[in-house]
């Protein structure tokens, strides 16, 4: 919070006191703070910037396992969806399941 206050930032992008009009937003700040920028030191205000765009093209976005995506990463479940969406739009499929 004081770091927050430090360099005149708002702690939250939802109303005081409800996070849960915003949750999704305030999941990925916490594992931003948490994850990355209580973890590492910075040089200056440009080497931030680039380590954040690392941490979030190419950790948060390609490797980290999400569950609210049944673990799977944000590029591999889009990856699954659009894939799923090609083979419903092809015409008419049958799956079967074994038990």
């Amino acid at each position: 919070m004081e770091k927050l206050r430090h360099f005149r930032m708002l702690p939250s992008m939802s109303r005081p006191g409800n996070p849960y009009n915003n949750a999704t937003c305030e999941s990925f700040l916490k594992t931003l703070e948490q994850e990355e920028i209580n973890a590492g030191t910075y040089r200056n205000a440009e080497d931030l910037r680039e380590r954040l765009e690392e941490f979030i093209e190419h950790y948060y976005n390609r490797c980290r396992l999400h569950s609210a995506l049944r673990y799977c990463s944000p590029e591999a479940f889009e990856a699954d969806a659009q894939a799923k969406a090609e083979i419903a739009s092809s015409g008419a499929s049958v799956t079967f399941v074994s038990v």
